[in-house]
């Protein structure tokens, strides 16, 4: 029992942080993702993609997650938009307090979007809100199709899911049947991107969808101000 109420003081914890991160990107009307995946998805090459193809109309700031080193929030930061790095030293996920900490260091005032690349893991970002608007989930077909139905939260908390390296896709036993019976069981309002960053597919149609997300919050967000 002890077990069971410590976890849930954290939980209701992050969750009230959580609540205050929402309620400042409400308050500057700002978009924010939390982009999710194993390690190896292809993860921060979509979100290079989608920072080439959206800078130029929307200011994107990015919060980069990982246990050890700042590698992915330097080939982040080489694009020119914000960008800070959390180093979880260890835990395997954001949680509310780290964004919450991570925001102090970001100018929000003219920020459109912004990104947050959780650390790579199926299980513990899911269980854990940040404040954001949506999650995005990224599956890549080597790791197979059954990852959904072993690793049902993540994609049942997504409101999108991107299904990464479809280039491979002849080179592997992914059974495609199998993914899509498993999304619609898990979460059939889930939109979902089939995308190749190595041959530049499906990506448009991914930042299409961000885009329209990002108006529809913008418009609120006027109406708020007015």
């Amino acid at each position: 029992m002890s077990k069971i109420k410590v976890l849930t003081k954290i939980f209701k914890a992050n969750e009230e942080l959580g609540s205050t991160n929402r309620e400042k990107f409400r308050e500057k009307g700002i978009f924010a993702i939390n982009l999710m995946s194993s390690p190896g998805s292809g993860k921060t090459s979509i979100l290079e993609k989608i920072i080439k193809k959206m800078k130029d109309d929307f200011n994107i700031a990015v919060i980069e997650g990982d246990i050890y080193t700042a590698k992915d929030a330097e080939r982040i930061d080489a694009l020119g938009v914000q960008t800070i790095q959390i180093n979880t030293q260890g835990a395997c996920h954001l949680d509310s307090s780290m964004i919450k900490e991570a925001l102090e260091e970001l100018d929000l005032e003219s920020v459109d979007l912004l990104i947050i690349e959780n650390v790579g893991n199926l299980v513990c970002p899911a269980e854990f809100e940040v404040g954001e608007d949506v999650k995005i989930s990224v599956l890549s077909i080597p790791e197979g199709s059954d990852k959904p139905s072993k690793y049902p939260l993540m994609f049942e908390k997504s409101s999108a899911i991107i299904l990464n390296k479809m280039d491979l896709l002849d080179f592997t036993n992914f059974n495609k049947e199998e993914f899509y019976g498993d999304i619609n069981s898990i979460n059939a309002n889930a939109k979902v991107f089939e995308t190749s960053c190595m041959r530049n597919e499906g990506l448009e149609e991914v930042c299409k969808w961000v885009k329209e997300r990002i108006e529809d919050k913008k418009h609120f967000y006027d109406i708020y101000k007015a």
